[in-house]
């Protein structure tokens, strides 16, 4: 019998909805109850491709002692954290605090007012490596419910203070200085690993934030190693595309196989950038074959993008992705390509001894090259249509706004730097989808889409990333209607997200329910905070248009966390690169065509053909008066020019290539 998420559109809810636990999804109804009956809340948040989410359901919720236990004790709440990413945050904090670990799946125990208590992560079915057991977790609970009221509520009084103490820092007088994110390079670099790139030991997180760090700087080194090791690795699906969310060696060997929308995005545009600045093809591929990849498997017919796809098939973590020498062979005999099955097993360094359970992921040993050549790229074709005859992994179907905007900055980029038009197109209806069914009939932004229902107002991730995301793609296409799109997210984001009296963002919104706390946040896990976003956002904004109200906004930010900065480097670096744009030198170049023609595509080559971090880019005919940076520009001779800026000022227009070049160089 279905309990009440089966009302939910969430895949992972879904996933539960045949428990025989009797969940609640987060809201009065389950908070009212615990209430009512003097219960302690059960707070279980996942996601629908996490794997050990997957084997607590197995072995406890699917278990009936289990749930009726649950059931007669508790009111069990179960929270998708990818759709509730506060609440997670709320709860993921408590338990680190309480027992100095995390993860998901999280376990948490909270008193009818949602105060946590206790918690912890995944729990097994019976005692074992130290770990207590789920049941002897909730006996306990249940046990310290009846007879140690008084401490519990102390205990979480305490604690809320602690949850709400991010949202009361006072902001430093001074937005932190260069020197700053010197120092953090520095530390970057020295928490680097030499061997096989990144940073610290296993697991290992694809560090997509600090590379770009590291590039904006002009601090190759690691970032080189790291894009190659990270592209030969088994975290990079080789027949595929894409990369999986995190490997579990320091190695980039053996992934955790869920495959994030997110991080491919972020990934794409790490090697993109790669690309830009030390000219790798194999970067230029890797980048391309990750977006295609979300291009084939990620995109719903409406232009948005999935959320992710599972770790597991057929039961097993990684089934689909993994093979055995025979496999192959009767693979590429089946294609016809027999001979070649020698070469693409030593390619991919497959044996018959394997490297995962006695199967191989499939990677790139040293002096395998990255770039397959042609021999091995069909034999790739037909492994990769003999996988798809597999039982896939599940897809969470679900779109979410802010990973939606990191696909939309990732494929417009790319398509402006490699003149890929279809790539411009796909962040284009991408874009179209956001603003057309992710808002309300107020124009206010809504958070996910599935099965036609958009749901749950927005957050500031989503709103900080929009901007970031309409910014390039009005910057890659010089549409008009993006960059007022940005503007108007700017605007919404500051009236509903901005502290007035201490500066900065919270997470929520104005009107948002009323939580334990509210929160700001500044730490990239693994993707940027929304206050990073918000300031990178609003930064550029400032210096397309010149207004020092979204500069001043942007500040706010480096203020409250600029200590943060200077302390954790490796956990702020996109605050980083916003304090790194702050002090830079930022070029406003705007190349203006004349009214009755175009030839803004040579001189826009020019200005993408390396990498820039420290410019903002307008384009239109002459006549636009907006951005403002467009403001009173002329083309010269009939001809298109370029505006070459700083602070507005701005040097002389030109029309040629090589001379926009050298002032762009100068």
């Amino acid at each position: 019998m279905a309990n009440r998420l089966s009302r939910e559109t969430s895949p992972y809810l879904l996933q539960h909805a045949e428990n025989p636990v009797d969940w609640y999804p987060w809201g009065e109804e389950a908070r009212g109850r615990a209430l009512e009956l003097d219960r302690p809340l059960l707070v279980s948040i996942g996601y629908s491709s996490c794997h050990w989410c997957h084997v607590m359901e197995r072995e406890s919720f699917e278990d009936e002692d289990t749930a009726r236990f649950m059931n007669e004790h508790f009111v069990s709440v179960k929270v998708d954290r990818e759709e509730r990413p506060d609440v997670d945050a709320i709860y993921m904090e408590a338990v680190q605090g309480m027992t100095g670990q995390g993860g998901w799946p999280l376990t948490a125990f909270a008193d009818p007012a949602g105060v946590p208590f206790y918690g912890g992560t995944y729990f097994p079915p019976e005692p074992r490596q130290g770990m207590p057991s789920f049941r002897m977790v909730c006996e306990a609970v249940v046990q310290s419910w009846a007879t140690q009221r008084e401490k519990i509520t102390e205990a979480g009084a305490r604690l809320r203070a602690q949850l709400g103490a991010v949202g009361r820092i006072d902001p430093a007088e001074d937005e932190p200085g260069e020197e700053v994110v010197g120092a953090a390079v520095e530390q970057l670099l020295a928490a680097a690993d030499t061997r096989n790139g990144g940073f610290g030991g296993a697991p290992k997180f694809p560090p997509a934030s600090a590379l770009e760090l590291l590039l904006a700087r002009g601090e190759t080194g690691v970032v080189e190693l790291t894009l190659d090791r990270m592209a030969a690795g088994g975290i990079c699906d080789q027949i595929g595309g894409g990369f999986a969310r995190y490997s579990v060696d320091a190695a980039w060997l053996v992934p955790h196989f869920e495959k994030m929308l997110y991080d491919n995005a972020l990934l794409a545009r790490a090697y993109l950038h790669g690309y830009q600045a030390l000219g790798h093809e194999r970067w230029r591929e890797t980048a391309e074959r990750t977006l295609d990849w979300m291009l084939a498997e990620m995109r719903g017919p409406e232009g948005g993008f999935y959320a992710a796809l599972d770790a597991d098939s057929e039961g097993e973590e990684g089934r689909f992705y993994v093979w055995t020498p025979d496999e192959i062979r009767a693979t590429l005999d089946a294609a016809g390509l027999g001979e070649l099955a020698d070469e693409v097993i030593a390619h991919y360094g497959v044996s018959e001894r394997g490297n995962f359970e006695g199967r191989n992921i499939l990677h790139l040993p040293a002096g395998a090259g990255a770039a397959a050549p042609a021999r091995i790229a069909e034999a790739r074709r037909a492994l990769y249509e003999a996988r798809a005859r597999r039982v896939w992994p599940g897809l969470d179907e679900k779109r979410i706004l802010s990973w939606n905007a990191l696909a939309i900055g990732a494929l417009a980029d790319a398509g402006a730097v490699l003149g890929r038009p279809d790539y411009l197109d796909a962040a284009r209806a991408a874009a179209d989808f956001v603003w057309t069914r992710m808002r309300d009939a107020d124009g206010r932004l809504l958070r996910t889409f599935k099965d036609g229902e958009t749901r749950l107002n927005a957050y500031l991730e989503d709103h900080a990333y929009l901007v970031e995301a309409l910014l390039t793609l009005y910057e890659s296409s010089f549409e008009l209607r993006w960059f007022d799109a940005a503007r108007e997210t700017a605007d919404r984001m500051i009236a509903r997200f901005a502290d007035p009296e201490r500066g900065g963002f919270f997470t929520t919104s104005d009107d948002h329910e009323r939580l334990v706390a509210r929160r700001k946040d500044v730490d990239d896990h693994p993707i940027p905070s929304g206050s990073s976003s918000a300031a990178v956002g609003l930064l550029r904004l400032a210096a397309l248009t010149g207004e020092r109200a979204y500069e001043h906004s942007a500040l706010s930010v480096l203020r409250l966390f600029g200590r943060v900065a200077a302390q954790h480097p490796q956990a702020v670096a996109h605050l980083l690169r916003a304090i790194d744009f702050h002090h830079a030198s930022v070029r406003e170049v705007a190349l203006v065509a004349p009214a009755a023609g175009d030839g803004l595509a040579g001189l826009a080559e020019v200005v993408r053909a390396s990498l820039r971090p420290h410019l903002v880019l307008a384009g239109g005919q002459e006549g636009v008066e907006r951005p403002e940076l467009m403001r009173r520009r002329a083309a010269v001779g009939g001809r298109a020019a370029a505006y070459v800026c700083e602070n507005f000022a701005c040097r002389a227009p030109v029309t040629e290539a090589a001379e926009l070049a050298r002032a762009l160089d100068g």
